[in-house]
């Protein structure tokens, strides 16, 4: 089954016209998205957008083979014009199954948002998913046919992650599935950021145009099974490692900074990450982060190092000078060394954040710097050992390695 995307924009497209804001100044030439259409086999036509017939001619292909025009949303603004010789555009009603004479099928999946997702069936069975702007399929019980994942799934990666984490969460989703990012719109980050963002999530975008084979597996990204997060303060570094995450369920939180009884602007802090995060998601309150990554489970994300290493110092009695000198210190690096084996050795998804301290201010007391110093061994020892390490700088992330 072959699927060519006409366009991958949100409705309005992108750039928005008269729109100055950043994303849309620099979503110019390929980076340019008209509202997403997908023409599939050349018989079966998926929403029906503005200048879709051109998109079509661009791309090498004709809308004049179209038996079926089906759309998935409604449609804000003036009526499209259907060109000659195609059928009324319609609505599959949920739950209901459509069959083409091209031997193709065509089931209508009941959303959690206005409009209509559509799961089709090549004449090979090759099964594909689209989901309209904005929805995620409702009442999610697992792979419709034969028990297996999608070949492919085509949805709103990047508006609705929890929607991709659900369909993984019942089976829909597998490593081999090729997750493709449609309806881009303002809140998507410009340049290759989009693609290690969207990567992250086993996703991708491809431009408007683009011609797919529905179960050609090689393109489909591989997610990173380490990454490490630094930031300085209030640097968008948690905020960061939660979006990578955002499309998996069933991830475990781990605070090592615990819960600090009795300080109530701590209280907040935690109250504050906790209400961004996923409903689906467990916390664990814990510096013992080496039986975890031995463990098989869900993907941990780890915040943060630099509390975990303020809790090793603490019980070897780093902060005093002389336990420092008589065993402190080996005790530390036994412990980092233990973690980072661990790290090693993990076969969980992790994304773990730590702080990037000691480039400005030398502290002023031994013990400061013996912090700052022992910090940056960890955060080199962990990155080491990691195949994705981002800097996040005033919300920016950075990739220093993958």
């Amino acid at each position: 089954m072959e699927l060519t995307l006409l366009g991958t924009g949100a409705p309005e497209g992108l750039p928005r016209p008269g729109c100055p804001c950043a994303v849309c100044a620099t979503a110019l030439g390929p980076a340019a998205r008209a509202a997403t259409a997908l023409l599939i086999d050349g018989v079966l036509l998926l929403d029906l957008t503005p200048g879709a017939a051109f998109a079509a001619a661009r791309a090498g292909h004709s809308l004049g083979g179209v038996r079926q025009v089906l759309l998935s949303h409604p449609h804000d603004g003036p009526a499209v014009d259907v060109p000659a010789g195609l059928p009324q555009p319609g609505r599959v009603p949920d739950g209901r199954e459509l069959a083409l004479l091209t031997g193709h099928r065509v089931r209508a999946v009941a959303m959690d948002a206005p409009g209509t997702g559509y799961e089709v069936t090549g004449p090979e069975g090759e099964r594909l998913l689209y989901l309209p702007p904005g929805g995620a399929p409702a009442g999610l019980a697992g792979p419709a046919e034969g028990g297996r994942p999608y070949e492919m799934v085509v949805a709103d990666v990047v508006g609705r992650p929890d929607g991709i984490a659900r369909l993984r969460a019942a089976g829909d989703i597998g490593p081999t599935t090729d997750v493709i990012a449609v309806h881009l719109d303002h809140e998507v980050p410009p340049g290759a950021e989009l693609s290690r963002r969207l990567a992250a999530a086993g996703a991708r975008a491809v431009p408007d145009g683009a011609t797919l084979q529905v179960g050609a597996y090689e393109d489909v990204p591989d997610v990173p099974r380490r990454t490490l997060v630094l930031g300085g303060a209030r640097s968008g570094k948690s905020v960061e490692a939660e979006r990578r995450l955002e499309s998996f369920p069933d991830v475990l939180y781990v605070a090592t900074g615990g819960t600090r009884g009795g300080d109530a602007e701590w209280a907040q802090r935690v109250s504050l990450h906790r209400e961004r995060r996923p409903g689906s998601w467990r916390t664990a309150e814990t510096c013992d982060l080496v039986p975890l990554l031995g463990e098989d489970g869900p993907p941990l994300l780890i915040d943060c190092l630099s509390l975990w290493l303020t809790h090793a110092m603490d019980e070897v009695g780093a902060w005093d000078d002389a336990e420092w000198a008589g065993g402190g210190e080996r005790a530390l690096r036994k412990r980092v060394e233990e973690l980072t084996d661990a790290v090693r050795a993990t076969r969980r998804t992790v994304v773990a954040v730590s702080n990037e301290v000691g480039s400005g201010i030398v502290p002023a007391t031994a013990s400061g710097r013996r912090y700052r110093d022992e910090l940056g061994r960890l955060n080199a020892a962990f990155a080491a050992e990691c195949e994705h390490v981002l800097l996040v700088v005033a919300g920016q992330a950075l990739p220093l390695r993958g």
